[in-house]
């Protein structure tokens, strides 16, 4: 079990920025147990908790749980409550699978290598912009 003691959560939600409130949620946890900001094990409050605390619908704080445990950033251990995941290593495996998807889509489509790439790049260069 992670040591909550010496580790805060930190999240920042800005209400004029263009992502919205989950997604800046979302993408702050995630960035912070990616950089071991948040370790492994470290327990995140309940989403009612988090939510009167960034004075936030319930509702959105959970949209952002969910997804985060989707991609395996956290984990749900029933009334124990939401922890950190081993992130990394779930985060590769799901990144690599949907590439080698994506790689055998497009020379299904017959798109060439170059071509593929190029769809890539403008995907994420779209991705990273929008926050």
């Amino acid at each position: 079990m992670g040591d909550n003691l010496r580790v805060t959560l930190k999240i920042v939600i800005d209400q004029k920025a263009p992502a919205a409130p989950y997604e800046q949620l979302r993408a702050q946890i995630a960035d912070r147990a990616r950089s071991g900001a948040l370790p492994v094990g470290y327990r995140l409050p309940t989403v009612r908790g988090l939510a009167e605390e960034l004075g936030l619908a319930a509702n959105t704080v959970a949209k952002a749980y969910r997804a985060l445990e989707s991609d395996g950033v956290i984990e749900t251990r029933g009334r124990n409550g939401t922890f950190i995941a081993a992130a990394g290593d779930a985060a590769q495996r799901r990144a690599a699978a949907a590439a080698q998807e994506y790689a055998e889509q497009v020379r299904r489509l017959g798109l060439d290598r170059p071509e593929a790439q190029a769809v890539v790049e403008d995907a994420l260069r779209a991705a990273y912009a929008a926050g």
